[in-house]
């Protein structure tokens, strides 16, 4: 497919700076880029790429100016790249399931709505609930009682357990537990008895679930992801974690028990928080960080015990002149053992 400066800017709402009747033949990173791609640049610490990649143009914030090629300036240099992608793109075919396949396992009382499809030896329990135009592939297990809404797609050897909700247009990816129980447990005389987990879970509408998710069900209650929220695979929830709507888990975050997420929260790869803390809206939370203490809202909190960001790098930076101070401690010292000599003589 080829397609000229001014025909992409026209489908991404941008304006052109420089020679709008290059052509364009594919779409790439900024550091892979060759000739004839067309590239995006979204963080301003990867500027100094623009001199270096040879793609023939690049697609950037409306703050960015003169450059040493053709640009188009967009409001979202991100969501445009995604759009020109789609343009180039040749339609992906997925053939979903459709009609319930011979093997599935139906239980008592199933509703299904219009147009529902259950893919091959998939389980569904009793008094199960399914709305219209939902997709479950094969290999599933829906427990009892459980109320799945319309247009959500559950990918292969998803496990949603009993008396759980899930919203609609919720996409589940393959491996995910959704009410499994919560790591309840007391010590007694040295043993570890089972506190039973007798909650659920709630998943609001939109949510899109990454592949070999966990989300515990609630000691009592219930766990909430809410509405929007977008969670990225081998993530851990436990029991009784409320997320708030709109926010972004990103790989390998842990939440311990009875945490609380506010809304438009991103919480960034690996980081791990603790139970009974609240992180408040719109908070950041770096990756990696081990948030000990509840986040206050519109905060940037990173480094392990979590603090804010600006101090971290602070702390990161004197631990990074430890050796030179090490060194400088040991030479002072040695001139003060020699003084203490002269002194003494």
């Amino acid at each position: 497919m080829r397609k000229t400066l001014k025909e992409i800017a026209e489908i991404i709402d941008g304006e052109v700076v420089g020679d709008a009747r290059i052509v364009i033949t594919g779409v790439s990173g900024i550091k892979e880029a060759h000739k004839g791609d067309i590239t995006f640049l979204a963080n301003p610490k990867y500027f100094p790429l623009i001199d270096k990649t040879c793609a023939s143009a690049v697609i950037t914030s409306r703050d960015i100016r003169a450059v040493p090629k053709p640009i188009i300036r967009t409001d979202n240099p991100s969501l445009a790249f995604a759009k020109v992608i789609s343009s180039f793109a040749a339609p992906l075919k997925i053939t979903h399931p459709r009609g319930i396949h011979p093997t599935a396992i139906l239980g008592k009382n199933v509703t299904l709505g219009k147009d529902v499809a259950i893919g091959a030896y998939t389980v569904i329990e009793d008094e199960v609930s399914i709305g219209n135009n939902t997709i479950i592939y094969a290999g599933c297990f829906i427990g009892h009682h459980t109320e799945i809404g319309s247009d959500t797609l559950i990918y292969p050897r998803v496990s949603i357990r009993e008396r759980i909700t899930i919203g609609k247009r919720v996409i589940i990816h393959s491996g995910t537990v959704v009410g499994s129980d919560g790591f309840g447990f007391v010590a007694i005389d040295g043993l570890h008895h089972k506190i039973p987990q007798t909650g659920t879970v709630q998943v609001g509408d939109d949510v899109e679930i990454g592949a070999n998710v966990t989300i515990d069900r609630a000691r009592f209650d219930k766990t909430v992801i809410g509405s929007g929220t977008k969670i990225d695979n081998l993530v851990q929830i436990a029991h009784n974690v409320v997320i708030g709507e709109n926010s972004i888990i990103v790989a390998q975050v842990g939440i311990s028990g009875s945490t609380i997420i506010g809304k438009g929260v991103t919480i960034a790869g690996q980081a791990g928080l603790a139970g009974h803390i609240t992180v408040g809206d719109g908070a950041i939370v770096a990756a990696k960080a081990g948030v000990t203490k509840s986040v206050p809202p519109n905060t940037t909190v990173s480094g392990y015990p979590a603090k804010p960001h600006a101090l971290a790098k602070r702390v990161n930076a004197c631990i990074q002149n430890l050796p030179r101070l090490y060194n400088t401690i040991a030479e002072l010292k040695r001139k003060i053992e020699e003084l203490e000599k002269r002194i003494k003589e």
